[in-house]
């Protein structure tokens, strides 16, 4: 439906529905580029519904950690978060393989299989067991690695804690590349580092840097592991309640601020990669075919999957 019609829809009172506010919760910091997007589409929905629905920011784990919020959402609760495949994987197994490790790094490639009939069949399972898809197309960016330790070869990450957000995939990807993955909320980590209890941390540069990382770690590895899409969740329980007008607009609203996103994610990288040398960091570009060659083992190690599932995505991708 375009924008045109849906605006007719709702001049013309075709939305019985009060206003509903839905809650948009994420562990990023205001500044960040995701809370940049998150304005633009609380700004894109507000104008789109005329006013019938109304984001509610809770920046900086303020509702608690994706897991947290999750539950929430999966409750029937009026709130949407970030989250990766990965995560989903929880629910439909397949899908983690979308955030293995040196997939592709090319974010088009990827977004296309979001678009595909494969995914459109896990939407559908997802839908089934009360996760709603709200947005597919959001860049997050491209995974790197700070540490305290200059990082060059996988063999220097042998003994090193990372933090990892907590989702099997990333999990066992820095297992595989001889690291000690330490799992923890993204709000955690900058004690963390403080106090020694990890030695490193991965994550796109917009979030090493607006979470000041790099005051603590001095030490940037360019390892691009994971190109990172991201999709935008709420609970089927809480949707479902909806005018599916309201819905729609929702939906709509939110592949133009994934678009966004997009364009966002490239701009930033360069001009942080200055300001952090400009605060002390030394940035390190590795070879990154032995890093490539360690994770691969990752696609191996999910016996749940469907047969053959990397080779049927590498074909996708190509």
């Amino acid at each position: 439906m375009t924008s045109s019609v849906l605006a007719l829809g709702l001049a013309s009172g075709a939305l019985a529905q009060e206003s509903v506010a839905i809650k948009v919760a994420y562990e990023n910091h205001p500044g960040e580029p995701l809370d940049k997007v998150m304005r633009h589409w609380a700004d894109l929905v507000k104008e789109r519904s005329g006013g019938k629905v109304k984001f509610e920011l809770y920046p900086s784990s303020q509702l608690g950690s994706k897991n947290d919020v999750m539950d929430q959402a999966m409750m029937g609760m009026n709130v949407i978060t970030l989250s990766d495949v990965a995560f989903l994987a929880d629910y439909e197994p397949d899908l983690g393989v979308l955030f293995g490790p040196y997939l592709t790094d090319n974010p088009d490639k990827l977004f296309a299989i979001y678009e595909s009939d494969w995914f459109k069949e896990k939407n559908e399972s997802l839908k089934q067991k009360g996760v709603h898809l709200v947005m597919t197309n959001y860049l997050y960016g491209v995974r790197q690695l700070l540490a305290k330790k200059p990082v060059n070869t996988p063999e220097d990450l042998q003994g090193m804690k990372i933090r990892v957000p907590n989702n099997i995939m990333q999990i066992k990807t820095f297992e595989v590349m001889g690291a000690t993955p330490t799992p923890m909320p993204l709000g955690d980590v900058y004690p963390a580092l403080t106090q020694g209890m990890i030695d490193g941390v991965e994550n796109p540069l917009p979030v090493l840097y607006g979470q000041k990382l790099h005051e603590q770690a001095k030490y940037l590895s360019m390892i691009s592991y994971i190109t990172n899409t991201s999709v935008w969740v709420g609970g089927e329980a809480f949707f479902s309640t909806l005018d599916p007008q309201l819905v729609e607009i929702i939906h709509e609203t939110g592949r133009e601020a994934g678009l966004y996103s997009q364009q966002v994610a490239t701009e930033e990288d360069a001009k942080i990669i200055e300001a952090m040398k400009a605060a002390g960091v030394e940035v390190i570009y590795p070879d990154l075919a032995p890093f490539r060659a360690k994770a691969l083992a990752v696609y191996q190690q999910f016996p749940e999957w469907s047969p053959n599932l990397y080779e049927t995505i590498q074909q996708q991708l190509k």
